[in-house]
């Protein structure tokens, strides 16, 4: 499998202007291109998505362990002629405090995947090479492949840039120049996601590929992609990651609704392939504009994205927030992340929600972000007590009270404390998690909305 590793010095530079631009670039030429992302982020998969017309992935080494890198990798480039894997942060950032760990060169070294280092070279010139001889000689076992100058002035300034590098040993692979018209824009969490601008997104990627295809040598980039030596691992697999637990859904093929549309965007496509593999029958669903669940509701997933953002036009659909609440107190098994939390709460910055919770959720100036290491506190649909998971925490709202009787999880790194709900089949947390990490939640779920609809069905059976 050809592929790359797309880093840069620091957030910032360029990285998704370039990586996304070289996966539709590549995908033009008629390649298959798969497309990834280092760390937990929601967002740029969907742009990756966009310009390959393939799901994109996560590798993240903090979340799913280390030993499940290539695998996961391997099952998303299936069948594909080149995969590129955008980084995050910088080349050699990781989690705090874990050294390496979740690192873009990490993941580059358990993939055994070169790197193309994006630099932000606007305001340099010769020092550029020291910044790149830096980078490349840090860790010895990170094979940096060639540079990706961005926001280069003028061709003068491109002949400087290029000449430093050239005393340094290391090929120049594209120059792009500043171009603000492929600006995407941002808000507090990010860049906005594809589905609130899907024809915008559209273009930008468009413009994109073609600021790459211009400024970028792709044949030199696919030879270098190419190097990568072959992966001795198997690709990973929903079916057989799920096994051990016996049968999945021994009460039947259930219907589990995940929330989707503009508002809740984020999520891993591993998660609907093991609830698939576990015998379920995932429906999406779009809260802003459905005024019921579907046809057959056994299980309720809502997880991230961007409530706050909509919170009027979730709150005027009055009988979908009726039918997850009616839902829930009859005891359905809902899992609920983040935005889906805040969903579930009472109110949301003072706009009535779906009330399952005796909680009120609003906007804050705090933005709470991180790796957590958690422990299940309470039995749920979702997870035994017991039951540990690496997650993240995303988000610039607060929650109050930020725990339940029964919360959620108890967090063991890097501060302790108890957070979320768990009641009746609700469970509802700000923590994302990755289910391919422990597939037994994915299991468990579907277990849960596969017994569910059995009870529903026979209570109907037992009428009159």
């Amino acid at each position: 499998m050809p592929r790359l590793v797309v880093a840069a010095p620091s957030s910032g530079s360029g990285k998704t202007t370039v990586a996304t631009g070289l996966m539709a670039a590549f995908a033009e030429r008629g390649l298959a291109v798969s497309p990834h992302k280092a760390g937990p982020d929601y967002i740029d998969p969907g742009y990756h998505a966009l310009a390959t017309g393939r799901p994109g992935r996560n590798l993240d080494a903090f979340m799913c362990g280390p030993e499940l890198v290539a695998p996961l990798f391997a099952h998303g480039a299936a069948g594909c002629d080149l995969a590129v894997v955008e980084g995050v942060m910088g080349l050699y950032d990781g989690a705090a405090g874990r050294g390496e760990l979740a690192s873009t060169a990490q993941v580059a070294k358990l993939l055994r995947a070169p790197v193309v280092l994006v630099v932000d070279a606007s305001s340099q010139s010769r020092s550029v090479a020291a910044l790149v001889h830096g980078f490349a000689s840090f860790d010895p076992q990170v094979r940096l492949g060639g540079v990706i100058l961005n926001k280069v002035g003028s061709d003068r300034h491109e002949v400087m840039l290029r000449e430093a590098l050239e005393e340094a040993g290391m090929p120049v692979l594209g120059v792009l120049r500043r171009a603000p018209q492929v600006a995407t824009p941002s808000r507090h969490l990010g860049l906005v996601p594809v589905a609130e601008r899907h024809a915008d997104a559209l273009a930008a990627v468009a413009a994109l590929a073609e600021q790459v295809r211009a400024g970028c040598d792709l044949d030199a980039l696919m030879a270098l992609a190419r190097t990568a030596p072959p992966l001795s691992c198997e690709p990973w697999s929903p079916a057989t990651a799920r096994t051990g637990g016996g049968d999945a859904a021994p009460y039947g093929r259930p219907v589990v609704a995940v929330a989707g549309g503009p508002a809740f965007t984020f999520s891993y496509a591993e998660h609907a392939e093991l609830l698939t593999a576990a015998g379920a029958e995932v429906v999406t669903f779009d809260p802003l504009r459905d005024e019921a669940l579907p046809e057959g509701t056994g299980g309720l997933v809502i997880g991230g994205g961007f409530p706050e953002v909509y919170a009027p036009e979730l709150s005027a659909n009055a009988p979908l927030r009726a039918a997850v609440a009616a839902f829930a107190a009859a005891g359905g098994p809902v899992a609920a992340e983040c935005a889906g939390l805040l969903y579930l709460a009472r109110s949301l910055d003072g706009k009535p929600m779906c009330g399952v919770l005796d909680a009120d959720a609003r906007m804050s100036e705090r933005l709470t972000l991180g790796y957590r290491e958690a422990v299940a506190v309470s039995d749920s649909s979702l997870a035994a007590a017991g039951t540990r998971l690496r997650g993240h925490e995303f988000h610039r709202t607060v929650i109050e009270p930020g725990a339940g009787a029964a919360p959620a999880w108890g967090f063991t790194h890097p501060e302790r404390r108890v957070e979320g709900f768990v009641q009746h089949g609700v469970h509802a947390s700000y923590l994302h998690t990755h289910w391919a990490a422990e597939p037994s939640v994915a299991r468990r779920f579907a277990q849960a909305a596969a017994a569910r609809t059995a009870a529903v069905r026979d209570a109907a059976a037992a009428r009159p």
